[in-house]
């Protein structure tokens, strides 16, 4: 698959938080487009890609002289209260593109010389342990969320065949861990996983974030649905796993592991 990189200058980085990130003050995506091109990706439903022409995954726009822009609006935004940020909301700031371009990390540059009240990092890439340490210098001011839908690399490679191996994830949550750095994994969207699955992550995380396509797309269910996203369950013939009570099952298996202060559900997990 080809994939199309695109330069653009973008006048402002800094979203106002609304919907399901409403607890923050702002989102922020050092990038637009993403190359993972997860099929259940909510944002392929949205327009900046319905209107783009091209499918979701095979294209990415760089944002340049993110760093400049970022630490002019943040020093604006502190002057008009507390400012907390979740980094991506439609983007994975660690994907592979990011290697080369390190927006990503110099937008983390600008914030542990002047750091947030609090920084919600969001992704599913390993990429992320690279920038440990300016992540330790957030302190208790940062959480790193590293998405693991399932503990069953069939059941990734059907829905989101470009991700990160979940070993490469567990790992990386291991040396953030280690490191000093606030993590938890977050099971959204989930997906089928195997009675192990709690124990697998018992090792790495004391936190988890359990949502699902019902509660977590914004639309009660309706954005996934019109991905199609039930016929992949189909393909499998686990169609009992899209259904709004689905998550249950998965919650009531890290009951048995995970005490229930550790363990979060939808909206809840993702608050600063």
């Amino acid at each position: 698959m080809k994939l199309e990189y695109v330069y653009k200058y973008p006048k402002t980085l800094l979203n106002k938080g609304t919907g399901f990130l409403s607890d923050y003050s702002h989102s922020l995506n050092p990038y637009t487009g993403c190359s993972f091109g997860c099929s259940y990706c909510y944002v392929r439903g949205m327009p900046v890609s319905i209107f783009r022409n091209a499918d979701w995954g095979t294209w990415v726009d760089i944002k340049k002289s993110a760093a400049d822009i970022f630490r002019k609006e943040l020093t604006k935004a502190k002057t008009k209260g507390p400012v907390t940020i979740f980094m991506s909301s439609s983007t994975d700031p660690y994907q592979p593109i990011e290697y080369k371009e390190q927006v990503t990390r110099s937008l983390l540059e600008v914030m542990a010389a002047d750091p947030p009240d609090f920084l919600f990092v969001q992704t599913r890439s390993p990429l992320v342990r690279r920038d440990i340490d300016l992540l330790q210098r957030l302190g208790e001011k940062v959480r790193v969320s590293i998405t693991v839908e399932t503990d069953r690399e069939d059941i990734r490679k059907h829905f989101s065949p470009g991700a990160p191996p979940i070993n490469a994830r567990l790992k990386t949550l291991q040396l953030l861990a280690d490191a000093g750095v606030p993590t938890q994994a977050a099971i959204a969207p989930m997906l089928p996983s195997s009675e192990a699955f709690p124990y697998l992550l018992q090792s790495v995380v004391h936190r988890v974030c359990l949502d699902d396509y019902f509660m977590g797309d914004g639309s009660g269910g309706k954005r996934t649905r019109q991905l199609g996203m039930e016929a992949l369950y189909k393909d499998l013939d686990l169609e009992e796993w899209y259904h709004p009570d689905a998550y249950k099952i998965v919650y009531e298996r890290f009951k048995q592991v995970f005490p229930e202060d550790q363990i979060y559900v939808s909206q809840k997990g993702f608050e600063p």
